[in-house]
């Protein structure tokens, strides 16, 4: 494997195809120390698009630790405003936004979580009370997450080898997941988001009521929200410039209805969340809400997410994802939901996305809610699909329409 060279294409992946960055736009980019390596081809290659600036905002591991560890009790319930001010200013001059980062799941492992759950709250209300979550969640600003190893990440998938070795394998499996390893990622991408624009179009024009899910331990029933978009692949911001929010992306989105959702559920993939695995969830929904839950590890992580806000127990997405895909198909659990969720079919708990609404990033919040779409300060995805889950949709006659079978598209 020629790592130099896979940087440089993975570089130009995220911004050419992911952020789609055009001439005259500025960058603003999140990373790790880890990502360092991709960052510094990415910079280069926004500025030969014609980059009018590039900010980059480096964080550290060690350093975020220290904050959960020794920071004073009084400051988890506080987030700085200045922080997203400065965002919405950078998203109002036209910079779009390039997050590319390694997760240890295993980083918070001693870390008080209510502190965890605590400050992550306190964040996402002011960005939710600034209008920055607005941006994002509408289309305003383009937005592109991809991931890059690190040790801690890494030996938790590889744990028999050496640390040198358990990141390069890693490596193999993001360039992989990400069609890196082909000869024009690029083109391969384009291919690749023409298949899920078929599997989008097919659901928008089966105009569904409703979803079933069967499997071991899940036996649940999803009503859309009324007026809902199946969204796949790229999706266009609100200036109509099309990009990927997600590197790898493998799935079709949509918004189920916040209060009619009912029957159990059982997850299949482990979810790391805030630093930690919670593993072996188990779901009651009534009414649309989580009324039951219980996991076999990290169940209390969860709990606290869920608490984080009333509507924090309800669902703001629902993702069709192919078990016969990619990343599925390493055979491996990467214990990070960037890739998890995309191995999987998959729910997330918490915020639903404007733009799988139709006319929904014009439409008024209190519209949207009246339709179902569920308005939260968290959104957490978690995995429900695998080869023995089946899937079935439901039009307003109710004519049956098999979706998913032992896993895999039927349609």
């Amino acid at each position: 494997m020629n790592l130099d060279q896979n940087l440089i294409k993975y570089a130009d992946l995220l911004v050419r195809a992911g952020i789609n960055l055009q001439k005259g736009e500025g960058l603003y980019m999140s990373i790790s120390t880890d990502a360092i390596p991709v960052a510094r081809y990415a910079v280069k290659r926004a500025y030969e698009l014609g980059a009018k600036d590039v900010v980059v905002d480096v964080s550290d591991d060690q350093m975020n630790l220290a904050r959960y560890l020794y920071g004073g009790e009084d400051i988890f319930d506080i987030y700085p405003e200045y922080k997203a001010l400065y965002l919405k200013n950078l998203y109002d001059d036209n910079y779009q936004h390039l997050i590319i980062r390694a997760q240890d799941p295993t980083l918070l492992k001693d870390v008080d979580h209510s502190r965890v759950a605590r400050y992550g709250k306190a964040a996402a209300r002011v960005m939710q009370d600034t209008g920055v979550q607005a941006y994002r969640m509408s289309g305003r600003t383009r937005w592109t997450i991809g991931a890059v190893p690190c040790v801690g990440w890494a030996k938790t998938i590889f744990p028999d080898v050496s640390d040198e070795e358990a990141v390069e394998k890693l490596w193999e499996n993001i360039f992989y997941a990400t069609r890196v390893d082909q000869e024009d990622p690029v083109a391969a991408w384009h291919q690749h988001d023409a298949n899920l624009h078929k599997q989008r179009d097919f659901l928008n024009n089966a105009n569904l009521e409703k979803l079933h899910y069967q499997g071991p331990g899940t036996d649940l029933m999803v009503y859309l929200a009324e007026g809902h978009e199946w969204v796949g692949g790229s999706k266009d911001s609100t200036a109509g410039i099309p990009f990927f929010a997600n590197m790898p992306t493998e799935e079709v989105f949509s918004t189920p209805h916040s209060h009619k959702v009912d029957g159990i559920l059982r997850a299949t993939k482990p979810l790391n969340l805030n630093g930690t695995l919670v593993d072996g969830m188990n779901f009651v929904f009534k009414d649309g809400a989580i009324t039951e839950f219980s996991a076999e590890i990290g169940e209390d992580v969860f709990v606290k997410q869920m608490n984080q806000d009333e509507n924090a127990r309800r669902l703001g997405e629902v993702a069709l994802v192919q078990h016969d895909s990619p990343i599925s198909n390493t055979g491996l659990v990467f214990n990070n939901t960037l890739f998890d969720e995309n191995a999987s079919c998959h729910f997330a708990i918490g915020q639903s996305y404007a733009y799988a609404m139709k006319d929904g990033t014009e439409a008024s919040l209190k519209d949207l809610i009246e339709r179902g779409a569920n308005q939260s300060l968290v959104h957490t995805d978690f995995m429900v699909g695998a080869a023995d889950v089946d899937l079935t949709g439901y039009a307003f006659d109710g004519t049956a329409i098999p979706l998913l079978r032992n896993g895999n598209w039927v349609i």
